[in-house]
This record gives C-alpha cells, sequence and structure tokens, in this order.
C-alpha cells in the first residue's frame, strides 16, 4: 500500500490504471515478468488457468502497449507459433515512474490554476 495524503493506495492498482490495464492483463505480465521466459498464448492460457481468447486479447494488447515482446517460430510442420516474453522489468518499471511523474506534473499545473 502506498500512503497519499488521506488515501491509500495498492501499488498493483496504480500500476493497472497507470498502463491502463485489465486484471487479466496485469496478471498475464506479472506472470511473464516472474518467468522470465518465451510462452505461446495456449501455454499462458494453460498455466494461469484463463481462457485462451482471453489470454489472446490481453497479449495483443500488451504487445500494442510495448510491455511485451513477441517473436515468430516456424514449424517444422508448416505454420508458426508466436512466443511472448516480457520486456526487462527495469524498462517497464521506468515506464511506470514516467506516468506517475506525468500524472504529478498534472497536478503541480492545476495547482497553479488553483489559487
Amino acid at each position: 500500500m502506498i500512503d497519499f495524503a488521506c488515501k491509500k493506495f495498492d501499488l498493483e492498482e496504480v500500476i493497472k490504471c497507470g498502463l491502463s490495464l485489465t486484471k487479466a492483463d496485469f496478471f498475464i505480465l506479472k506472470f511473464l515478468i516472474k518467468n522470465n521466459s518465451e510462452f505461446d498464448s495456449l501455454n499462458v492460457s494453460k498455466k494461469l488457468k484463463i481462457d485462451l481468447s482471453s489470454a489472446q486479447r490481453s497479449l495483443k494488447k500488451l504487445r500494442e502497449k510495448g510491455l511485451v515482446k513477441r517473436k515468430q517460430i516456424n514449424l517444422s510442420s508448416g505454420g508458426y507459433v508466436y512466443k511472448y516474453s516480457s520486456k526487462p522489468k527495469s524498462e517497464i518499471k521506468g515506464m511506470i515512474l514516467d506516468i506517475v511523474k506525468s500524472w504529478s506534473k498534472r497536478v503541480e499545473e492545476e495547482l497553479e490554476l488553483w489559487a
């Protein structure tokens, strides 16, 4: 918990809010960071016991936000599969800190107009 003046914030809620993530998005991101490996959407779905379409949707969103990397693996039998991994934790941390700093700057700007 983060004590901010008269209210406490759970860090996970700050991260989800700042990065505009759903519970499922955050759950998958946290899993990928913790495991520091590559997973396809089916493995993510099975390991986290979530619906495959939900895993695919969240992985797509995380990739679009620049939080997750995707690599195409060509199969010897033909076709391909995508493997996903998180960006380095330090890079994600930097993104979150930039968002929090922008919030702080916005508060400063609003205070200038306030009084």
